[in-house]
Order: structure tokens, then C-alpha cells, then sequence
């Protein structure tokens, strides 16, 4: 099963759902997808849309899914790392009005270069993702929140 997760603010996300959706049509796809789409308008009979799941829900979803689909938003990706779940991730673009700037791309960018998930940013490079996610292992993902919440301290100097 896949499921892809656009988030929960109010930002669309056509462009990803559309991108699985043409996959599915082209026998790409054949699992069962689930989409938490947020604030995103889709209509397809090819998959089960939700626009928001709670934590329950969405949780027994992400447990159950073989490879998770997402937006750049870190909370979503680190967690599915946590679980150990392999990730494509497809960011919100800015000229595609579907951000107020990159950051996501650069947050996926992060991510892929250091092996922890695939990227895609169209049909053709989402096709090759999903063909590359059987065999995909990523690295372990070791959290870096002390450090981080060391160096918050000190430039508080607390």
C-alpha cells in the first residue's frame, strides 16, 4: 500500500496527486494508494482521498503503508524515518504557486543526499522512484535535536 501525505496547512498540492494519479492509469502504480490530501481539491476513483485523518487514523495508515509519498514538511519525514519507512519526497514549488518559496526542495535535497529517501519532482522521475524503491535501503536516520538544542542554549547563553 501507498499512502502520500500532503500535509495540513493551507497550502495545495494538486500537482502530486495528479502525478500519482497518471501513474496509476499508466498500470505504474497497481497498490492500493491513500492520499491525506489537507486542503488540496482532488477527485479520482483510483484512490482513497481524505482531506484530514487524526493522529489514530493517520498512524495505523503509515504503519500499514510499503512506501510513503510526501511534501517536504520535516515533521512528516522524520517520523516515517523513525517507523523506518522508505520515502519519496516531491516538494511544493514556489514557481508552481504551490509555496511562498523552495524550502521544501532544499529540505528534500537534504534528505536525498544523505540516503535517507528518493526524490521525485515529476511523472517520469516519480516512475523511476517508485521502480528504485524496491530495492532502496536508506541510511539510519539519527536525529539531531541535542545538538541542536545545545546550540539554541548557547546562543541564548543559558
Amino acid at each position: 500500500m501507498i499512502l502520500v501525505t500532503l500535509g495540513t496547512q493551507d497550502k495545495h498540492f494538486v500537482r502530486l496527486i495528479a502525478m500519482v494519479d497518471e501513474l496509476i492509469k499508466q498500470k505504474e502504480i497497481n497498490e492500493e494508494v491513500y492520499v491525506q490530501a489537507g486542503s488540496t481539491s482532488y477527485h479520482s476513483d483510483n484512490m482513497y482521498i481524505f482531506d484530514y485523518l487524526d493522529m489514530e487514523e493517520y498512524n495505523k495508515l503509515l504503519q500499514k503503508c510499503d512506501v510513503l509519498i510526501t511534501h517536504g514538511g520535516v515533521g512528516t519525514i522524520v517520523s516515517a524515518l523513525k517507523d523506518g519507512k522508505k520515502i519519496i519526497g516531491v516538494a511544493r514549488e514556489a514557481r508552481y504557486k504551490e509555496h511562498h518559496n523552495d524550502h521544501q526542495k532544499e529540505i528534500i535535497e537534504t534528505f536525498s543526499s544523505q540516503g535517507l529517501i528518493l526524490k521525485a519532482d515529476d511523472v517520469e522521475s516519480l516512475k523511476e522512484a517508485l521502480h528504485k524503491i524496491k530495492t532502496f535501503v536508506p541510511k539510519h536516520f539519527v536525529s539531531n535535536n541535542e545538538n541542536f538544542v545545545a546550540l539554541i542554549a548557547k546562543e541564548l547563553d543559558i
